[in-house]
């Protein structure tokens, strides 16, 4: 899946319009490396999120088209 439809999908960033944004301006990582909205993520990646001065870490377990928003805390986990 792409990762800024994955962002989009497991609700860590809430638009796909500002993941892509957010991707293209080099603040998301995966392991490490800034990576672009059309990157593939898998099962296992670590992602991080710079927005400002916080940063979020997430590892991720599940890949998955469609989640309801209950469950959105199944895909990843805080690092």
């Amino acid at each position: 899946m792409r990762l800024d439809k994955y962002l989009k999908v497991s609700r860590l960033i809430k638009r796909r319009t500002v993941a892509n944004e957010a991707c293209d301006a080099g603040r998301v990582l995966i392991g490490g490396r800034p990576a672009r909205a059309s990157a593939e993520v898998k099962t296992g990646d670590e992602i991080t999120i710079l927005f400002g001065n916080k940063e979020t870490k997430v590892r991720v377990l599940k890949v998955e088209e469609t989640v309801r928003k209950e469950d959105t805390s199944d895909l990843f986990e805080y690092i």
